[in-house]
This record gives structure tokens, sequence and C-alpha cells, in this order.
């Protein structure tokens, strides 16, 4: 079993920034197959944001590229996502994913991120 805990959400201007951190509670970020940041916005279906593997490959969502940045700190055993020219369309609950090297999926509790226009 994997725990995921995340913090940093909150209410932002729009253009202003907020960092995501995921911390798991169990488990290693460097054992994982890979990590990622999932949101969802009222109404619509989760979507992905970014993920990095093990390796330190990153994948983001066309719709964050060059605004957003995922990264992991190995000794923290913590994931990030650091969020800038913040967009009051980027207003979600985001949720913070691991998927080992099983291929099991764990999600953390998510954390609401507010965007003012």
């Amino acid at each position: 079993q994997v725990q995921l805990v995340e913090s940093g959400g909150g209410l932002v201007q729009a253009g202003g920034s907020l960092r995501l951190s995921c911390a798991v509670a169990s488990g290693s970020i460097s054992s994982m197959n890979r990590m990622g940041w999932y949101r969802q916005a009222p109404g619509k279906q989760r979507e992905l944001v970014a993920t990095i593997t093990s390796s330190g490959a990153t994948n983001y969502a066309d719709s964050v590229k060059g605004r957003f940045t995922i990264s992991g700190d190995n000794a923290k055993n913590t994931v990030y996502l650091q969020m800038n020219s913040l967009k009051p369309e980027d207003t979600a609950v985001y949720y913070c994913n691991s998927r080992t090297k099983y291929l099991a999926d764990y999600w953390g509790q998510g954390t609401q991120v507010t965007v003012s226009s």
C-alpha cells in the first residue's frame, strides 16, 4: 500500500504561482514506475497534468506546457508541481498519483487549487 499526502493548494490570483507537494508516506518515489499529478474540475473528468518517471523523464498536458514543472526529490521522498502563470481554467482539485512497477495506481486525497480572475 502506497500512501500519498498532498499539500500546497490554495487560492491565488490569475498570473500567480503555487507549488504542490506530494509526500510518499510509505514506499519511495525512486521505486515507483511513475509519479504524476492529475486534476479534476467540477463537472469534468479527471485529466493528466504531468508525470515523471523513475529515470526523470517528464510529460505534460499541452494546456500546462511552459507553465508547470514536475520534479522529484528522492531524499525527501516528495514530488512537486510548480505552477506558474496560473489561469482561472487551472482551477480544480489536484491529485497526486503513483504507479508502481507492478502498474498499480495509488492516489492522494486531493488538494484544491482556485485561481481567481
